[in-house]
């Protein structure tokens, strides 16, 4: 039985849809179908990304000042929970009250 395998090798190692030696899916119409409308998409965008809204003269710098507005909102947002200095003389101020070698 196993020399009949080996000689006529009629059956597929294994899981038949996974690995390396796989038996192969047939392509159906409904496949090629999705296929021809998924390039046609692809098609589509290449050609609105290849005539681009602005040019590269108007899209240099044109958006600096809100940008400029956002981090500041933001630098201010994060500046508001960052707690105030602390110094280290207000941590030690208690204790000069026996200090003596000074008038």
């Amino acid at each position: 039985m196993f020399l009949t395998t080996v000689l006529l090798r009629k059956r597929i190692p294994g899981k038949q849809w996974i690995g390396k030696y796989r038996r192969p899916r047939q392509v159906t119409i409904s496949m090629k179908q999705a296929m021809i409308r998924r390039l046609e998409i692809e098609a589509e965008n290449e050609y609105w990304l290849s005539q681009p809204y602005l040019t590269q003269e108007q899209e240099y710098k044109h958006n600096t000042e809100e940008r400029r507005a956002k981090w500041e909102a933001f630098k201010s947002l994060k500046q508001a929970k960052f707690p105030e200095h602390k110094y280290m003389s207000d941590h030690l101020n208690h204790l000069n009250v026996t200090k003596k070698w000074t008038c």
